[in-house]
């Protein structure tokens, strides 16, 4: 399965050069054995800064030779414009635990990614942490230019409270088929509980369909991506009725198509959310919530139901001189051990197989989380295709104007939309 791409480098404003990192940017196998120190980023999130410092940490007491020196990713616009121009300069870190599966081929072309599979334990090892979901996230080549590290499934959550005040179960809400979700929508509306039943960014980022379609889409067709051996997929039946349903959604204002500056969800404006395992910390003292696998056409049972990942990963970076170094700190980074510290600081979800049972500790101690870890075995990633963030630009487009405004007819915007998107994937 694969993913979208990012813009190229554009100034390379404040990107330190990073000196046990610096070094060529084009492909190859050079230095693969080499050891020594290196530099990494990882994200700026507080719970991922601390688990950022700990694995350090620990790695550095055993390793006095093969230094870490750790860091957030610099200030820009975007973390991926900034490890593009990183790599346009040749002063990328050795790793980046932040990596954007959909920006990998981008930085791939730009010669700025190892192929991990060049290890001679590369293949082996990302494959048997991610069983069957590793093979999204390889590239065209059938190389892995990432390894898969940890994902956000979303789901639908509710609030309770608003739920029971508009005389819906709140414990046990009926929002499997869209049936269900568009009488318990309305009813949220009438009861004005609400603003807005449900209230995704009608935004027009090329991202944004990510957190609407992209998921429906995904339980729809039960694992399905946007685009699948080079061809659009979503010209059909269950393009159709997600399309519809989210039209329908809009066209009874169930949903708002201008941008609420805030957090509905939070503040109240509305009372669902399509979110992550990453939303329970921020949400728990704020709202008391629920959640639920997202809707299918007919119904679908949680334990077969699949949605968007949402997933960042770790790129290791040509510049590295010692990759040998960098490729056995990203082995221990997403070893058992350090991915049961990465759950409980984050409560994001390692990309590896059997979650539930290898943390069973963790999830029986937080319940709130284990419905996240069942469903991150279900994910499905955004293509790892040329011209990804093209793809995406013109399906939002489209989106925006048949299904969030209303503007031209959802057939027609989806026979267009996979005439454009076939082109792109073909590079035309």
């Amino acid at each position: 399965m694969r993913r979208r791409i990012l813009a190229t480098a554009v100034a390379a404003t404040g990107i330190l050069a990073l000196s046990a990192c610096s070094g060529g940017g084009g492909g190859g196998a050079s230095g693969m054995d080499a050891t020594g120190p290196i530099t990494i980023w990882y994200s700026n999130n507080a719970a991922e800064i601390a688990w950022g410092e700990q694995m350090v940490e620990a790695w550095n007491a055993d390793h006095p030779d093969e230094q870490i020196t750790a860091q957030e990713i610099p200030a820009g616009s975007s973390s991926e414009e900034v490890i593009g121009a990183a790599i346009t300069a040749g002063n990328a870190p050795c790793l980046v635990f932040n990596t954007s599966p959909a920006a990998v081929p981008a930085f791939q072309r730009q010669g700025g990614l190892v192929n991990l599979s060049d290890f001679p334990d590369g293949e082996q090892y990302i494959t048997d942490r991610s069983g069957d979901l590793a093979d999204q996230y390889r590239s065209d080549d059938g190389g892995f230019y990432q390894l898969p590290w940890k994902s956000n499934p979303v789901m639908i959550f509710f609030n309770k409270d608003l739920f029971a005040q508009a005389g819906l179960d709140a414990e046990n809400p009926q929002l499997s088929t869209y049936d269900e979700f568009l009488t318990a929508a309305r009813q949220l509306k009438s009861a004005g509980v609400a603003p807005y039943a449900i209230n995704p960014a009608p935004t027009s980022e090329f991202f944004q369909s990510w957190f609407d379609f992209y998921p429906l889409y995904a339980a729809q067709t039960g694992g399905e991506q946007l685009v699948e051996d080079g061809q659009a997929t979503f010209d059909d039946a269950d393009g159709a009725a997600v399309a519809n349903f989210w039209r329908e959604i809009y066209a009874e204002q169930l949903a708002g198509n201008e941008q609420y500056q805030g957090d509905a969800f939070a503040d109240g404006q509305a009372a669902m959310a399509i979110v992550g395992p990453w939303a329970v910390s921020v949400y728990q003292d704020k709202v008391n919530w629920g959640a639920v696998p997202v809707p299918t056409e007919n119904g679908t049972a949680a334990d077969e139901t699949w949605t968007f990942s949402d997933a960042k990963n770790v790129g290791l970076f040509t510049a590295c001189e010692n990759k040998g170094t960098a490729w056995e700190v990203l082995k221990f980074a997403t070893s058992e051990e350090q991915d049961g510290t990465w759950l409980e600081e984050t409560g994001q979800m390692p990309l590896r197989t059997d979650l539930t049972t290898t943390y069973a500790d963790y999830f029986a101690a937080n319940p709130a989380y284990e419905q996240f870890g069942d469903q991150a075995a279900r994910t499905v990633e955004v293509p790892n295709v040329t011209s990804s963030v093209e793809i995406w630009q013109a399906f939002r487009d489209g989106y925006s104007r048949a299904v969030i405004f209303g503007e031209e007819d959802v057939q027609t915007f989806l026979s267009d939309a996979k005439t454009q998107i076939d082109q792109l994937a073909a590079g035309q």
